[in-house]
């Protein structure tokens, strides 16, 4: 899929500049996460974890969790344990802190750990999230299959992320927002240039739509759907484990 797009223009892997860029905006990262979105990604967790409301899952499992905003919402689906994993400690820090601050903290698990090689065993969980998580991943088959297999068999993984607007007059401002405003604002108020200027560039490079669906269903994954939302701004993709 050609050279991956990093935050920073370094020769570490592309695994250890994410967890640096985000250990680098953790600070602000809450904050910039929903004043740049103008608070709509709130309404996109909820359309992607009403997919799994009839699945009842009970051990359900966050990738690339961040400050925990995706396992938060998951909540909603009153399951016993909510784990979430990333490899940015700064993000986790943070998403602890609100954890105990809203009195979840008994409910959520946060840990550190690489997307692409899970530290729990096979079939472990009945649901899988990732929230604009996959198109970080260094290796995104691996990562995928990863998720695949901590899955158990009937099960299903849902997957949020950014995509690119085909029509008109979305295209066109979405495009000037990503580009312009938000590497201008995220870099003003997080100090850090690349960081923002990444988003944009990761979702252009990003196997969006049937590229993705046909990465899935690759990878093992059955009755693969995508959904947009928003004209398009961000698409969930749902994937099962077969039995």
């Amino acid at each position: 899929m050609g050279t991956p797009v990093k935050p920073y223009n370094q020769d570490d892997s592309k695994k250890q500049q994410v967890a640096q860029m985000f250990n680098n905006i953790s600070h602000r990262y809450d904050f910039l996460n929903h004043f740049l979105s103008m608070g709509i990604d709130h309404i996109w967790r909820r359309k992607a974890i009403g997919i799994l409301r009839k699945e009842s899952p009970k051990h359900i499992l966050d990738i690339a969790t961040g400050t925990g905003d995706f396992a938060i919402a998951a909540l909603k689906l009153h399951p016993e344990k909510v784990t979430g994993i990333d490899i940015s400690v700064g993000m986790l820090e943070k998403g602890r802190e609100k954890m105990k601050k809203r009195g979840y903290d008994n409910r959520v698990e946060m840990l550190e750990g690489d997307s692409e090689n899970l530290p729990f065993a096979d079939a472990s969980f009945d649901a899988i999230t990732v929230g604009f998580g996959v198109r970080n991943f260094e290796n995104l088959e691996k990562g995928l299959g990863e998720m695949l297999r901590v899955l158990r068999p009937g099960k299903t993984a849902v997957i949020l992320e950014f995509s690119k607007p085909r029509r008109f007059p979305v295209k066109q401002s979405f495009n000037f927002y990503s580009r312009r405003v938000i590497p201008f604002i995220g870099r003003t108020i997080s100090k850090d240039k690349a960081a923002y200027t990444y988003l944009p560039e990761s979702v252009e490079a990003f196997p969006e739509g049937k590229d993705f669906l046909r990465i899935l269903e690759k990878v093992g994954y059955t009755d693969v759907k995508a959904k947009t939302v928003s004209g398009g701004i961000a698409t969930i993709y749902t994937g099962h484990k077969s039995r």
